[in-house]
């Protein structure tokens, strides 16, 4: 059983060593330049998680934390983004998880965006109702290198 709750600055605890897995750095590419830099990942998301302006909320399967989602505003978007731990890939849990988030998620459009080699995420995205719109050419951290990201929208 999938639940969401407001993410704790306990949580961001087991979430930063999620994001810390070489896999999914790899996987999510656009990540922080030193994933492993603690300092750094508790200082942007403990101003994340005390902002009522983005809604962050933790992902437990069974009461284990498993993820998070979140929204929140870039660019004039509203955008979301998820982290599912690796060892819990490939159980529909990243989609579940954001198709219950997103239900709560008053403001539309909302757009998702995903390294173009991420084919898990790229159908997280489209059983979630969201719709390839574009791509767009970034540079990700995680591969030091420029590459393209496909633009999802859900209006």
């Amino acid at each position: 059983m999938i639940t969401l709750t407001k993410t704790t600055l306990e949580d961001l605890k087991t979430l930063f060593v999620f994001q810390t897995k070489k896999d999914g750095i790899i996987m999510a590419a656009f990540t922080s330049e030193n994933p492993n830099d603690k300092e750094a990942y508790f200082k942007k998301w403990t101003q994340i998680v005390g902002n009522p302006k983005i809604d962050m909320k933790t992902i437990r399967q069974n009461n284990t934390i498993v993820g998070s989602v979140v929204c929140f505003e870039m660019m004039n978007e509203t955008n979301v983004s998820y982290w599912i731990d690796q060892q819990f890939w490939g159980n529909g849990i990243a989609t579940n998880a954001l198709k219950e988030f997103i239900k709560t998620a008053t403001k539309r459009p909302l757009f998702g965006r995903v390294a173009f080699d991420n084919v898990g995420s790229q159908k997280v995205l489209e059983k979630s109702g969201f719709k390839s719109i574009g791509t767009e050419i970034g540079f990700a951290n995680a591969r030091k290198k420029e590459i393209t990201e496909f633009v999802y929208r859900l209006d």
